[in-house]
């Protein structure tokens, strides 16, 4: 038996298996038959003959024999027991000798890898995957035999995936991942409850991201390809590292050696250019791409702990929220050559680096104040209509040094629609005060990156961070930071970034980024702010804010299949927080309003 997945195939009886996959894909069938999976189960990677040929190829096998390797890990080292879904006392667990015994994976990539780096809308991550229990009309795979096998003949006891590049393969090993169950009655055995499947899959959306701020605290290289790790399970393909900012420089740039030796918050709290490549491979293998940003003329007063002339306005006290959004104030100055020196410095030892992992680079531009600028002696105003051609001039020449290494700039939405500024016609905008600016920047013709801080930005909700003075006492009670209440995951499950948008509009929109703020976030807390409310965005960007028939997807959906995720997120070492009370994952349907 067969069936498309509903809610009421969600909502479990006493014998049906659990049937969770996150994010669901576009097009997901399956049966109620048990296969096991055998632990000495074979790859078999096929491809176009053509693809032997590109030096790329290496490259290519590389990345899907070593995605292999870490899903087999998974699967058969996790030993997840899925106890936590069924009522007290059921036996859900299959009994010996039942079921097919799964040998091989099938795996053919049809289409050669793009060179890397790639731009939006050059990789395709679709992929199908199939697990029959029945027989066909072919005995071998031979080139493009697992297309064959989708379409009609099947070998039960194997696993088919076609995908068109690398990366859908990835995204295909991550849902095969989730189809297995580690069996307390039969050690060692993994078996899934779900055959037959089939699976027709692909993102919505090309930018899947989380933006983390790494400036405010410090977090371990470790740290981070952690958190790598945790978006590739997520199927996310962005981590956007907020790298400096005006409290610590902690980037190593070795043309510039005092930048981190005096801006890092402590010596040896810095990333080294072999750490920085070590999370660009990581992130490589695992199909996330990690973009950088070190944000200007804003948010820079680090940069005044080995370069005080660069910066207006540094540290001023005690009204410093006359000249910043934070403490300590300070911005680079304008219309200033030694400024414009130290960019082309800055981005002729970095971008060279990054360039071979990434296109794309992130320039800032969120929060300019303008009062600071009455410190800056090339400006001595705070007008509007002073700053505005100084700023002009500022980001144009940044964004020509990044043109000159053939990168494309990334900028925060006041750039655009704050300031006026005109940017290069493939500039990025990204967004995040509303929905409203997304439609204004896609009115502008630039494409857009979505995350409105009312539904994505996971560090609201934690209460003021800053001291309140006795006299201010009243007017700050009871002491919320600015964006609270604190998002739980439905309400971030029910942001369409696309919301209000004309189906020619929705072409600009390349997808969205959640919001890790690290003003009270550091390593020893990271896993729950993060995880599990940005796989809600996760699903969002990969599946849509609504179904194939346009319709929402439920709560009583979404919640069951994410706490079954979850569950699988605390196996591999993330501290992601609970869903919902026992009680609930085991009476389906009794928890609700």
């Amino acid at each position: 038996m067969i069936s498309g997945l509903s809610v009421a195939t969600a909502l479990l009886t006493l014998t049906a298996s659990v049937n969770a996959l996150w994010p669901i894909p576009q097009s997901y069938k399956r049966g109620d038959t048990t296969v096991w999976l055998s632990p000495d189960v074979q790859l078999v990677f096929d491809s176009p003959p053509e693809v032997c040929f590109p030096p790329s190829y290496r490259y290519t096998k590389r990345r899907v024999q070593e995605a292999w390797s870490r899903t087999r890990e998974i699967i058969f080292q996790e030993r997840f027991v899925p106890w936590k879904f069924y009522p007290r006392g059921t036996k859900f667990e299959p009994g010996a000798g039942t079921g097919k015994v799964i040998e091989k994976v099938f795996v053919e990539q049809t289409s050669v890898d793009k060179p890397e780096p790639a731009r939006y809308g050059e990789f395709d991550e679709s992929y199908k995957l199939a697990i029959p229990i029945t027989g066909g009309n072919f005995t071998s795979l031979g080139a493009y035999g697992v297309e064959a096998a989708l379409g009609g003949g099947r070998e039960p006891g194997a696993v088919y995936i076609t995908a068109g590049s690398s990366l859908g393969v990835l995204h295909a090993f991550t849902t095969l991942s989730q189809l297995f169950y580690y069996s307390n009655s039969q050690p060692g055995g993994v078996y899934s409850r779900l055959a037959p499947v089939e699976i027709d899959d692909k993102p919505k959306f090309q930018h899947r991201g989380l933006n983390l701020d790494v400036a405010r605290q410090w977090y371990p290289k470790e740290e981070i390809l952690k958190t790598i790790d945790a978006l590739s399970w997520n199927k996310m393909n962005r981590l956007h590292l907020h790298v400096t900012d005006s409290q610590s420089w902690p980037l190593e740039i070795p043309a510039m050696p005092d930048l981190a030796a005096k801006g890092a918050y402590a010596d040896g709290l810095t990333y080294s250019p072999q750490d920085l490549q070590d999370m660009l491979t990581w992130g490589w293998s695992r199909g996330v791409e990690v973009i950088l940003e070190i944000d200007m003329p804003g948010h820079t007063t680090s940069i005044a702990e080995a370069y005080p002339e660069l910066i207006t306005g540094r540290d001023k006290q005690p009204d410093w929220d006359r000249y910043a959004a934070q403490p300590p104030s300070g911005s680079l100055k304008l219309r200033n050559p030694a400024v414009k020196k130290f960019l082309t410095t800055l981005f002729d030892d970095l971008l060279p680096r990054l360039k071979s992992h990434s296109q794309y680079f992130h320039t800032g531009g969120d929060e300019v104040n303008k009062n600071v600028y009455n410190f800056d002696e090339n400006i001595k105003s705070n007008d509007s209509a002073v700053l505005q051609p100084a700023l002009q001039d500022f980001v144009s020449y940044a964004h020509a040094e990044l043109g000159r290494h053939g990168v494309t700039p990334l900028v925060w939405e006041e750039m655009l629609l704050n300031w006026n500024l005109k940017l290069p016609k493939d500039a990025i905008v990204q967004t995040w005060i509303s929905e409203a600016s997304t439609k204004k920047v896609i009115e502008k013709g630039h494409r857009v990156i979505a995350g409105n801080y009312n539904f994505w930005y996971l560090d609201c909700g934690y209460g003021q961070w800053l001291d309140i003075l006795p006299a201010s006492y009243k007017n700050f009670y009871p002491f919320n930071d600015y964006c609270s209440p604190r998002k739980n995951w439905r309400l971030i499950y029910s942001y369409d970034p696309t919301a209000g948008l004309t189906q020619e509009q929705v072409k600009l929109v390349l997808g969205g980024e959640v919001h890790a703020w690290s003003e009270q976030t550091d390593p020893a807390n990271i896993d729950s702010v993060i995880w599990p409310r940005a796989s809600a965005a996760a699903e969002v960007l990969w599946s849509g804010r609504t179904d194939a028939t346009g319709k929402n997807r439920s709560f009583p959906d979404a919640s069951r299949r994410l706490a079954e995720f979850r569950e699988r997120l605390v196996l591999r070492g993330v501290g992601a927080g609970p869903i919902q009370q026992l009680w609930c994952h085991q009476n389906p349907g009794g928890c609700q309003l």
